[in-house]
């Protein structure tokens, strides 16, 4: 089963690729304020056991690097969905 996503464009761009045995995404937030919404995910991944689930990389002029393992991939695509970072989410 392969998910499709639609950005919000507004509020953020977010390019992905593979990268072995995980998925990186590279983030810019269109306005800082929206910043918060990504910290929050990360919060959330940062609570629990697993501590190489998803890794998050802040960089110069809201970027963001986020390495993603495989078996969170679902996990981190529905976080960005629920904080109204993606349109749209959508199982092939």
């Amino acid at each position: 089963m392969i998910i499709t996503y639609e950005c919000n464009h507004e509020v953020v761009h977010i390019a992905e690729s593979a990268n072995d045995l995980d998925v990186e995404f590279d983030i810019r937030m269109i306005k800082e304020e929206h910043g918060e919404q990504l910290k929050q995910i990360q919060q959330k991944f940062e609570e629990n056991n697993v501590l190489t689930d998803v890794m998050f990389y802040p960089y110069a002029n809201q970027r963001y690097r986020v390495i993603v393992r495989q078996d969170y991939y679902v996990d981190f695509i529905l976080a960005l969905m629920k904080y109204r970072l993606l349109k749209r989410v959508e199982w092939k």
